[in-house]
């Protein structure tokens, strides 16, 4: 079981033991951060791994490729060709964001290395771009449906610290909306790069489906297992 609390800014789900680790999850573009809470319960975490999950509401903005309209977005999309014309003011101010909430979590008693950062589509891309600049070592980082933009060029100026941080990178192969070639080619870029990457991919749209809850389940608990928090 999980106690929820809510705040202007996010929810989070906390067990009802002494939380092990901490997971920040982002949600997509014109979501908010009710949007995979009721994931959790699916995790079936709480008996062996009592996590606190952390689900930020992205700020209101308005975005381009919605003529305009103002929505919850972490950065604004330009484009259909969303890889491209990145918004990298906006990103920079998400990933501040972030680690604003990282600081939280570790002045609330959970060690950074035990903090998982992770996102869905517009919230992958944060997940990745702020894990992989993090001055500390996390948990992990997991990018669901998302992508790193420019990624050959943006490793070059990761931080060393998370070199070796585990990444799940889960992805539809019918997705259209966040294409999966992008997905598959941030996983091959960062493998490539030597990261330590975990990369499974789904015959469904852009979307999560239960075998990828059970795939990151699984993830987590290894996670946690090898970091000797349980």
């Amino acid at each position: 079981m999980y106690h929820k609390t809510s705040t202007e800014h996010h929810i989070a789900l906390s067990p009802e033991t002494k939380a092990w680790g901490s997971v920040i999850w982002l949600h997509g573009l014109g979501a908010d951060g009710h949007d995979f809470a009721p994931i959790v319960p699916e995790l079936k975490l709480h008996n062996d791994l009592p996590l606190r999950f952390i689900f930020p509401h992205a700020p209101m903005q308005p975005v381009t490729i919605n003529n305009g309209y103002v929505m919850r977005a972490w950065f604004d999309i330009q484009s259909m060709d969303i890889h491209q014309k990145i918004d990298e003011k906006g990103i920079h101010a998400s990933i501040q964001i972030v680690n604003g909430l990282i600081q939280t979590e570790v002045d609330a008693g959970i060690p950074i290395e035990k903090i998982v950062l992770a996102g869905f589509s517009q919230g992958a891309v944060i997940a990745l771009m702020a894990g992989l600049h993090y001055p500390k070592s996390l948990a992990g980082i997991m990018a669901l449906s998302g992508f790193l933009p420019h990624a050959e060029s943006l490793l070059t100026k990761a931080n060393p610290a998370n070199a070796t941080t585990p990444i799940f990178i889960g992805h539809g192969r019918e997705d259209f909306v966040v294409p999966f070639p992008l997905g598959e080619r941030t996983a091959d870029v960062l493998i490539k790069n030597h990261y330590n990457v975990t990369a499974k991919y789904y015959s469904i749209a852009h979307t999560v489906s239960l075998e990828e809850i059970n795939d990151i389940s699984r993830w987590l608990k290894d996670l946690y297992q090898k970091s000797n928090a349980y």
